[in-house]
């Protein structure tokens, strides 16, 4: 269930920020695909990024059916990509005081993983235990925000940020990186960015940037466009890098 204060909170930079509480009387909601959205998606993926090697199927799905799509890297785009296709079959509910609403509803998610990522193995059920934790949170994360918004009935867009727990805990053991930030990933070009599908959907794909918990403190406090900013100044792409460095690490007295 959905709680708003009444009067509508605001972070420092005046973004308004939602909090919510999850209902544990939701009931499970089977849901299976749209074979129309599954191809066309799958289309656009591979017209803009490259051939699908293999898909994270869903076997049993809640609310949305959620596969995720997997390009490996290759010449023109040296990372694996990874793409989901379901969220997109139900609209968000997206404010209607925000002049593009209509056009903001649907949403698909994609993340940008270094060559070195261990994705074969996950996909092959060939890791460890602990293998699989360092390499499957970014494919967990991409079903957790992708069920996010139509189980809390809210919506997700540009510079929103989602962190792991209210604490923004760090997503796995070799990293301290502990929360998403949703962008339009410029690796992947804009033309990428949008789909617009034959039954009238404007699908928009925005990438799940992780950040460190001062980046977010920073970014609520300075707005999105300061914090992409520094990620600029410091030369740092959003292909996923479990070592990067913090551009946002506190200084002498707790300032930033």
């Amino acid at each position: 269930m959905t709680t708003e204060n009444e009067e509508q909170e605001k972070s420092e930079s005046g973004a308004p920020i939602y909090r919510y509480d999850e209902n544990p009387e939701r009931p499970f909601t089977p849901a299976t695909g749209n074979e129309s959205s599954i191809e066309q998606i799958s289309e656009h993926i591979e017209r803009h990024i490259g051939p699908i090697e293999s898909v994270f199927h869903e076997l049993i799905s809640d609310t949305i059916h959620i596969d995720v799509y997997w390009v490996k890297p290759g010449a023109e785009r040296p990372y694996h990509t990874l793409v989901t296709s379901g969220m997109s079959d139900l609209p968000m509910n997206v404010p209607t005081e925000i002049p593009e609403h209509l056009s903001m509803q649907h949403t698909e998610l994609c993340v940008l993983l270094p060559p070195e990522w261990q994705v074969e193995k996950i996909l092959n059920h060939q890791a460890d235990d602990e293998q699989t934790e360092q390499f499957y949170w970014p494919i967990r994360w991409l079903k957790i925000i992708a069920r996010f918004p139509h189980q809390l009935n809210t919506w997700i867009g540009y510079g929103h940020t989602i962190p792991n727990g209210e604490d923004a805990e760090p997503f796995a053991m070799n990293t301290e990186l502990g929360c998403i930030l949703l962008l339009p990933s410029v690796s992947l070009g804009p033309d990428f960015f949008t789909l617009d599908t034959k039954e009238g959907k404007h699908i928009s794909f925005y990438a799940t940037f992780p950040l460190y918990r001062e980046e977010m403190d920073f970014k609520m406090k300075k707005g999105v466009d300061a914090l992409l900013a520094r990620l600029e100044s410091e030369g740092i792409d959003d292909v996923v890098d479990l070592g990067r460095k913090n551009v946002c690490r506190k200084k002498f007295l707790g300032l930033f």
